[in-house]
């Protein structure tokens, strides 16, 4: 069951595989190339790119793979990962994990969106292991992905069932609710 979620929730076929556990401080370096969009700390400085920090490095991996077998594509994302190594790819997703995600409710918790609660949780710090978070993302990037799963561009066993049925209203308010989150990244301690 759990490698059927990790399949189903990872973005691609490689998210429920195991990584090699990576070395925090190689990532560092690694993640100099990532921090024009994502940080250096995994907070996202440009309203297209998710936030990473706090991610478990099993998922980070499983999108760098994703992204570098082609099994994921984005016009940045392919590029960058198809340059990486194995080990820097488990070095750079055990940096961002090294961070610790939070997140603070602007908004009643009996607003969230329950298709997306049991995953991704009420504050967007996901519940389950191979989930993304969501707290603090664009309403943005939110939709954009949301809308990639209803049209088939990105596929995925359980997010595209999901998004296959919402309306665009529906998008935007899951995404808004979710962009209204507090996201706070801080060092693990």
């Amino acid at each position: 069951m759990r490698v059927l979620i990790a399949l189903a929730l990872g973005g691609g076929i490689l998210a429920g595989a195991a990584f090699a556990e990576g070395d925090a401080a190689a990532g560092k370096q690694v993640a100099g190339m990532c921090r024009t969009c994502h940080g250096l700390d995994g907070y996202a400085r440009i309203p297209i790119a998710p936030h990473i920090g706090g991610e478990p490095a099993d998922y980070i991996s499983g999108q760098l793979t994703a992204f570098r077998s082609g099994t994921r594509t984005h016009e940045m994302m392919s590029v960058v990962a198809v340059g990486l190594s194995d080990s820097q790819i488990a070095d750079v997703a055990a940096w961002y994990a090294s961070f610790h995600a939070t997140a603070t409710l602007t908004a009643d918790a009996a607003g969230a969106p329950e298709a997306c609660v049991v995953c991704h949780g009420v504050d967007g710090i996901a519940v389950m292991e191979d989930v993304p978070n969501l707290a603090g993302e664009t309403n943005i990037y939110i939709d954009t992905q949301l809308k990639a799963f209803r049209l088939g561009k990105r596929v995925h066993e359980v997010m595209s069932v999901v998004a296959q049925d919402l309306t665009d209203a529906e998008i935007r308010a899951y995404a808004d609710w979710y962009g209204a989150v507090q996201l706070t990244i801080s060092p693990a301690e």
